[in-house]
């Protein structure tokens, strides 16, 4: 059973992060951050704030500075919106879904690329063996038919 009081508690300081990185963070290291979860402890004591940055490595590093610069302004506010009796301690951490989708969406490109390989060799192909390599009921019977009737001369 989810805790919704927690759920309801990492949305809330979803909406509040994001807002304020969108309208009150006017830090020039500050890239293109997206909040892209919230994850908060049962007891409501840390939250883990997981975004994404478009753009290089180097743009990553200075948002990374650029919010951890800003943790306290955020908490503040997020501790004067929520209205709890403890304000829980923040934590940015970048979020590798984009690179492990782009991963991911690497490797099925490259399995639909040898699927359609093997397909192309397969094209011509014909069986080695017989056409249906299993026996019949009926082929069955003949052969032991035939192997009682030479036992028997």
């Amino acid at each position: 059973m989810a805790n919704t009081r927690v759920d309801r508690v990492a949305d809330q300081i979803h909406q509040i992060v994001a807002r304020l990185i969108d309208s009150k963070l006017k830090d020039p290291r500050l890239g293109m951050v997206t909040v892209t979860d919230v994850r908060v402890t049962g007891d409501l004591q840390h939250a883990s704030v997981f975004y994404t940055v478009m753009g290089s490595d180097e743009v990553r590093r200075q948002s990374a500075h650029a919010l951890e610069s800003a943790k306290g302004m955020i908490r503040s506010s997020v501790g004067k919106q929520l209205g709890l009796r403890l304000t829980p301690t923040i934590e940015f951490v970048l979020d590798s879904l984009p690179e492990s989708s782009r991963t991911m969406e690497d490797l099925l490109a490259a399995a639909r690329k040898r699927d359609e390989d093997i397909r192309k060799r397969a094209a011509g192909a014909v069986p080695v063996g017989d056409a249906n390599p299993y026996r019949s009921a009926t082929e069955v019977a003949d052969a032991e038919q035939a192997g009682s009737a030479a036992e028997v001369e």
